[in-house]
């Protein structure tokens, strides 16, 4: 299959640390290209693929210093993408809806006449900036949105919509399971895990909250997002005084193989989430390695975590609380198993096949019932 792959143009593939968006981009791609697909993938040129790469400027916009608010780059990028599928062969185009200025795609997917699908990652409204401000545009851009086919990415995830928007499918996502194998074997340390970015939704302060009260050593591991003055005033102003260096310590933004070796040494992977995540990339990490996770149960959580074989679904810090003895009843090889079965890269990419075919199937139906339309005469 001949597939285009028109990537968010803000952080690079894969990403250095934090990007969840574009983790499973990468993923995805490195999968497809395994499975035999010809893959095209535009995104800026400091991607690493096997794929075909097609970049319009050298560097992906955060690496390049470009603030979230600067508009006008990312439009270029997405505009180009769209003009350079339209005039090459493709059997079916994927787009990512993940931040602002992807909402741009909307408008200008309308005019592609190739079978196209996008994954939505997030969720609306997506007109909101970093200082918790939100707009009312995209209302506005419901004009063309219920025209572009879109994935969930989890079955929480397609509930939460009330916009008129038209779901083709849900996909979970998935990781490569190969380089997490030997994880599972290795013996564990005492110490508990939170990874992520820093905001109050993500539950950083109520994994201290949870490990102080068990008196077990909790890491932090994650990125404070710089041009965003709320993740800066959290970590600085509730996070970082409850930072001992002896039981609660930060290490800073980690990379994969930092992160790889933190889930496979850890009792557990705290996961005290405040909002209705619509997926949740690093609990599928932890699981790879084996590391059994304990989360609030909100979001997609209860989608991916199995209670009782790959951790424990909670609803309060209280019941985190007494479920942290209990880390050792969960057996760390059937939490892989249960990542590899549900949430490999490989059952990723086979269900995005399903639902591309379904597209293009679609698709085919629409252009036959436009040609069989009979043609009123004009008297």
């Amino acid at each position: 299959m001949r597939i285009a792959q028109i990537a968010p143009p803000w952080i690079s593939i894969p990403p250095r640390n934090y990007g969840g968006t574009e983790n499973v981009l990468h993923h995805l791609v490195e999968e497809q290209v395994a499975q035999g697909h010809q893959v095209t993938l535009l995104a800026p040129g400091d991607a690493k693929t096997s794929a075909r790469q097609v970049s319009f400027f050298p560097r992906s916009l955060i690496e390049d210093g470009i603030p979230w608010q600067a508009h006008l780059k990312a439009y270029y990028h997405l505009f180009k993408a769209v003009q350079y599928v339209k005039q090459h062969s493709f059997d079916i185009v994927h787009a990512h809806l993940s931040s602002t200025t992807d909402m741009y795609l909307l408008p200008l997917l309308t005019s592609l006449h190739i079978p196209h699908v996008t994954t939505l990652h997030s969720h609306f409204p997506f007109d909101n900036n970093t200082n918790s401000w939100t707009g009312d545009a995209d209302q506005y851009f419901m004009e063309w949105a219920p025209s572009v086919p879109l994935v969930a990415i989890s079955e929480c995830a397609r509930k939460l919509e009330t916009l008129p928007v038209k779901f083709v499918g849900v996909v979970h996502h998935g990781v490569p399971m190969e380089p997490y194998r030997a994880s599972v074997h290795r013996q564990t340390d005492d110490f508990f895990m939170w990874i992520g970015r820093f905001v109050p939704e993500k539950g950083a302060h109520l994994a201290i909250e949870a490990a102080r009260r068990t008196s077990n050593r909790l890491l932090l591991a994650g990125t404070i997002d710089r041009h965003v003055d709320a993740s800066v005033r959290y970590f600085q102003d509730v996070i970082k005084p409850l930072i001992d260096d002896r039981q609660i310590c930060y290490l800073g933004p980690v990379d994969k193989e930092q992160k790889a070796d933190l889930f496979s040494r850890a009792r557990g992977f705290l996961n005290p989430i405040e909002w209705e995540e619509p997926f949740g990339m690093v609990i599928i990490e932890a699981m790879a390695h084996g590391c059994p996770v304990i989360s609030f149960q909100r979001g997609a959580a209860p989608e991916i975590v199995a209670h009782g074989c790959s951790g424990f679904l909670v609803r309060t810090v209280e019941e985190m609380i007494e479920h942290i003895p209990r880390i050792a009843e969960i057996d760390r090889r059937q939490v892989r198993l249960h990542a590899e079965r549900n949430f490999s890269a490989r059952v990723m990419a086979e269900n995005y096949t399903h639902v591309y075919k379904k597209v293009m199937l679609l698709h085919r139906g629409a252009l036959a019932a436009r040609v069989s339309k009979p043609i009123a005469l004009v008297p």
